[in-house]
């Protein structure tokens, strides 16, 4: 299929990208000199090419016929794109009825190694709100998203995050942190303040799949001062708890 260029495209981004493509189709053979071919570009350029692929692990070459596939990195990071498509098509229905019924901003946020990215939204219709942050991304600590998902996954995860930030000036108190996750565990859901702005709540409830793993969270998001204790404890709360729940059961979850 023909694609209109961007003036803004990156010649070897693109290359990098058709090569990933020919490698997806049903070839016998795809060895070195008939990649070069079918691009159309050197035999030196395309080894290049695959030599920084290989080195990502997304190509991989069998050193008995010369020829190349792709690597299972590739494998694993199409079924990540495909889990965050299907996630945001389940939940999108879920997210606009949160965001009708509270008139308050919901996303669909997923955790990217210690980042939280926010896939997902539904606005609410307020003239006071939160800019909008899909496709941003925060270090977990920072928001109830990440407490709410981090909280369930296994502890070797948040000693080993310790460890890797330990230099690292914005590394948060530990056993603060700890103590926290811990009873956003026992209760189920994430209450943060301020981590994303000042004057910003963010709450949360993780979401699971079929085999209990935690696929991402429902979040809502406003100002602290529609934000309110008993608005949090008896409106939105329970709701984002229910519309968790049911998006857990959508992905096969059922609880024991």
């Amino acid at each position: 299929m023909h694609r209109e260029k961007s003036p803004y495209s990156v010649h070897v981004v693109e290359s990098a990208v058709e090569l990933l493509e020919i490698l997806t189709e049903d070839h016998t053979a795809p060895t070195l000199p008939y990649l070069a071919e079918t691009m159309g570009l050197s035999r030196n350029k395309v080894f290049r090419l695959l030599a920084t692929l290989e080195e990502r692990g997304l190509v991989e070459k069998e050193d008995t016929t010369g020829c190349y596939r792709l690597g299972l990195p590739a494998a694993e990071l199409a079924q990540k794109v495909l889990k965050s498509v299907s996630l945001i098509q389940i939940a999108h229905p879920i997210m606009e009825s949160l965001a009708r019924k509270h008139d308050e901003a919901v996303y669909m946020t997923v955790l990217s190694g210690d980042d939280v990215i926010f896939l997902d939204m539904v606005d609410s219709v307020q003239q006071i709100k939160a800019a909008p942050l899909v496709g941003e991304r925060f270090p977990f600590f920072t928001n109830a998203a990440g407490k709410a998902i981090r909280a369930l996954e296994s502890r070797d995860i948040l000693e080993r995050f310790f460890r890797k930030r330990a230099r690292r000036e914005t590394v948060p108190d530990q056993e603060r942190l700890v103590e926290e996750l811990n009873q956003i565990r026992s209760r189920g859901v994430a209450v943060d303040a301020n981590g994303l702005g000042e004057g910003i709540i963010t709450v949360a409830v993780a979401v699971r799949d079929y085999a209990g793993k935690v696929v991402g969270a429902l979040t809502m998001l406003g100002p602290s001062f529609r934000m309110l204790t008993d608005r949090l404890e008896n409106e939105i709360i329970p709701s984002l708890v229910e519309g968790a729940e049911i998006l857990s059961f959508k992905f096969g979850y059922a609880k024991i």
